[in-house]
């Protein structure tokens, strides 16, 4: 991720799927209400014309407010458009082949669930952050997969923070209320999924909420 002088900022993930001309609104209303550090681009079982339609409509919103553009996933897509980064999956390309496609500039991110060992793995690879989760019950990941990779407790966060010099994201269930003991235990990013596009009073509300709540763990550090 790049380097910033905020100590912990806001990680927007898209739904699976979305109305592309409803969402780009919903963004832009998003990133005009407060500080976000990176979105992701996480759409599923879409056709490639319409990541790369996503993209063009929705990159341009982030470089205007200097938001951090990741693909999930699709390297190839990624290097094609000329986004930010990506963020890979343990089932994904690994980060050393993502490196030889997209360069040394490109950012590179890796899901490490609940495992030091992955995270360590992943930042001895070439990563630039790592993503530990799901932290809380998520929408974005079936029963099996929380079962099979496990959910991490506040303190793998205290301990990666304090160890290494790798940022690293909380992910899984993040809302307003339950993020702040990761952002006290030295959350770089905060991600949130559902939280924000589903939020009662609009997305613009629910990063403003965020950013708040990322203010009072800061203050727990």
């Amino acid at each position: 991720m790049p380097q910033d002088p905020h100590p912990c900022r806001l990680y927007l993930i898209s739904p699976p799927k979305i109305d592309l001309a409803e969402f780009t609104k919903t963004l832009e209303a998003a990133l005009d209400a407060g500080d976000v550090g990176a979105f992701q681009l996480r759409l599923k079982d879409v056709s490639d014309d319409a990541i790369r339609a996503a993209v063009r409509a929705l990159l341009p919103l982030c470089r205007a407010h200097n938001v951090a553009f990741i693909l999930k996933d699709r390297v190839d897509l990624a290097a094609e458009l000329d986004v930010d980064g990506v963020h890979l999956g343990q089932e994904d390309m690994t980060p050393e082949a993502a490196r030889a496609m997209l360069g040394s500039q490109k950012v590179i991110g890796v899901s490490c669930h609940d495992s030091s060992h992955l995270a360590m793995e992943a930042g001895e690879n070439g990563a630039d952050y790592v993503a530990f989760g799901a932290f809380f019950p998520t929408k974005s990941k079936s029963p099996e997969k929380l079962a099979k990779y496990g959910i991490p407790k506040p303190e793998i966060i205290e301990w990666w923070s304090t160890y290494t010099t790798v940022p690293c994201v909380a992910i899984g269930g993040m809302t307003p209320q339950n993020c702040i003991p990761l952002i006290a235990a030295g959350a770089d990013f905060i991600a949130a999924i559902t939280a924000v596009w589903e939020h009662p009073k609009g997305a613009a509300v629910a990063v403003q909420e965020f950013n708040q709540a990322i203010k009072s763990g800061l203050k727990l550090r």
